[in-house]
């Protein structure tokens, strides 16, 4: 299926690596020109050069810390001004510490915030202007799929994702005129550093994954290139009539019926 994608540019924020990285490989590979940040300057570089080399395109990668607005204005403006353009937002950042709700303070609910919620509020906002002035556009939301299901100790994640998909539902709203659609992908367990950190350090780690699958119907966990593919499809042509969603990808393991 082609995907109409050539020589759309694309934005995927901390991208460095994990599902961002994955996310704008895919991208990359249905042809379109991906700019990409992350705060840690030397895995970016790596991450650029990786994609390069896998799909043959050009990557242009700046730095950046999402939770510090003059940055992040500074590198949407940049991304747009290099092809006058942006017709792909994918919002992405890392998530906030795993605990228990008394255990977390004013400062890091704060921090979860600025990183989780208003980083995706500040970059929607400052892509409108370019998608408005071509026609159209897709905003992706990665959240969790805390959204749809309890997780465990997931109390600042499950509160700013929440948020997120609120906003998201209202932005579809807006922009539906202008041929914006703003969807929402709430992955499961999807192989990555940050699901390799909330393993039980006392086990071994395959026995922990084995442990992890056995609520998932499809009995195993997610590879990245899997949840980039619903990535990839969101930002299509084919995903015009798409919007305000939010879409699980975790091999059947949620329960809800809705």
């Amino acid at each position: 299926m082609n995907l109409g994608l050539d020589q759309k540019v694309a934005v995927v924020l901390a991208a460095s690596k994990g599902l961002g990285k994955a996310s704008a490989l895919a991208l990359s590979a249905e042809g379109a020109i991906v700019i990409i940040g992350s705060r840690n300057l030397s895995e970016l570089n790596s991450a650029a050069d990786d994609i390069r080399l896998q799909t043959g395109n050009e990557v242009v990668c700046y730095q950046v810390d999402v939770t510090d607005s003059e940055q992040l204005a500074s590198f949407i403006n940049q991304a747009g001004s290099i092809y006058g353009r942006i017709d792909i937002l994918v919002n992405n950042a890392g998530g906030p510490p795993f605990g228990k709700f008394e255990s977390f303070d004013d400062t890091q609910w704060q921090q979860a915030y600025e990183q989780n919620m208003l980083s995706f509020a500040r970059t929607s906002r400052l892509v409108l202007p370019f998608m408005k002035a071509t026609g159209g556009g897709r905003i992706i939301n990665i959240v969790s799929g805390s959204v749809k299901s309890v997780l465990t100790n997931s109390v600042l994640s499950t509160a700013m994702r929440m948020a997120v998909v609120g906003m998201a539902k209202m932005l579809a709203d807006e922009l539906g005129p202008y041929n914006i659609t703003v969807n929402n992908i709430a992955p499961g367990l999807i192989m990555t550093d940050r699901i390799k950190h909330t393993l039980p350090q006392n086990i071994d780690p395959e026995e922990a994954i084995k442990e992890k699958t056995k609520s998932i119907p499809l009995g195993r966990i997610g590879k990245p290139e899997e949840f980039a593919a619903l990535v990839a499809f969101l930002s299509s042509a084919q995903a015009a009539y798409i919007s305000g969603t939010t879409i699980q990808i975790d091999g059947g393991a949620n329960r809800a019926i809705f």
